[in-house]
């Protein structure tokens, strides 16, 4: 039962709160707290059974990364991402699967999806140079998933693919100091004529169609699900945790604090306990919604189902608006937390509110485009975009 690595990981929770403010001084999650959540099982969660993973139910998977950046959110966004991508993995070919865990299957993966390099076709394979950005985790990582364009001769696209090459085929430039998510040691990958086999650039568009060479070593349903609704959702679910984590320690801290210039206690005030209601509501709508749609589409999943456009562009809808939520319900709190709590230092009401907005930024949560999408599904209107 993988219900165990969530009670682990609910018991390392204090630990990983205790060293938020070293991770920030570091630019990067511990090397302790990732060994202690390798001891968990939680990086094992979403890789497939043919090599040691338990392939659970992505709701328990979402469930334990909200757990985490609750308790720091850096910790909780590499978590999120790292942990992500043994279910990527997963759909690539056999070949591809058995180098990356056939000698450990602890193995991680780190990943940039965005197709900033270049990539041309070359017998058997690719040839692939670039800078890649924002790749959280990369320094726990032992190999790399990259995002690029294939073009032809001419320099035209011709195709849209995900790379997998392993960490001696390129090196981690750290370029990553930011005033959110400081400890996420989001880095650049640098790739410099490096040959790809082909059995390890998998195309969008089987994976979009959900027809992919892993299928063939993977049963499991969870492999059956859509690249778009996995990977947003783990983008967001971070920031679910974070607000979470930013509720507890503002009711916590406002329980005590003495507003000075009204000689009242916070706690007494009703515009406060105002604010406290909105925060709570912004928070539970946005994971009831990203539960419920991730808990349909597996139970699709697991009978056999197609799962509907309809669907899958909900998934969008109240993952984007998940994030908006619960961004703007810690600022409901920062608002409201008083002078102290822009001080520097280790304030995890403020650190809250610094992790979120950077995470707001990431492309995953892009409003608009995902509101689009859903508008035009439900007006009838056909689509086609890999990002649903």
């Amino acid at each position: 039962m993988a219900d165990d690595v969530l009670a682990a990981i609910r018991d390392l929770a204090p630990a990983l709160r205790e060293r938020a403010a070293e991770a920030e001084s570091l630019r990067r999650v511990p090397d302790t707290s990732v060994k202690e959540l390798e001891d968990t099982g939680f990086f094992q969660l979403l890789q497939p059974r043919a090599f040691g993973g338990r392939a659970a139910d992505p709701v328990l998977f979402h469930t334990a990364v909200k757990e985490i950046a609750k308790a720091c959110g850096s910790t909780g966004w590499v978590a999120s991402v790292v942990g992500v991508h043994p279910w990527h993995v997963a759909l690539f070919d056999p070949r591809a699967q058995h180098e990356v865990w056939g000698q450990d299957p602890k193995t991680r993966i780190a990943s940039s999806y965005a197709p900033t390099g270049k990539a041309t076709a070359e017998g058997g394979g690719f040839r692939l140079s670039g800078r890649w950005h924002f790749s959280s985790g990369c320094d726990h990582a032992q190999w790399a998933l990259l995002g690029c364009l294939v073009t032809d001769g001419e320099g035209k696209p011709v195709d849209m693919r995900t790379f997998l090459i392993p960490r001696a085929a390129y090196r981690v430039d750290d370029v990553w100091d930011t005033v959110g998510l400081r400890a996420t040691g989001s880095n650049d990958i640098v790739v410099e004529d490096v040959f790809v086999p082909d059995h390890r650039a998998l195309s969008f568009g089987p994976v979009t169609a959900l027809d992919v060479p892993g299928h063939e070593l993977n049963p499991e349903p969870l492999y059956r699900l859509p690249y778009a609704g996995v990977f947003t959702t783990t983008i967001s679910t971070p920031i679910v945790g974070i607000a979470e984590g930013a509720f507890d320690a503002y009711t916590e801290a406002t329980r005590q604090r003495i507003r000075v210039s009204y000689g009242q206690k916070v706690a007494e005030d009703p515009f406060a306990q105002v604010r406290i209601a909105r925060a709570a509501s912004d928070i539970d709508a946005s994971w009831l919604q990203l539960t419920r749609n991730m808990g349909a589409m597996y139970a699709l999943a697991e009978r056999g189902e197609t799962i509907p456009m309809e669907l899958r562009t909900r998934t969008r809808r109240d993952q984007v608006l998940a994030t908006e939520r619960c961004v703007a319900a810690i600022d409901l709190l920062m608002e409201n937390s008083g002078g102290n709590a822009m001080r520097t230092g280790p304030g995890p009401v403020q650190r809250a509110w610094r992790d979120a907005h950077t995470g707001r930024g990431h492309a995953a949560n892009d409003p608009e485009r995902a509101l689009v999408m859903y508008g035009q599904c439900a007006l009838g209107i056909d689509i086609h975009d890999t990002m649903a």
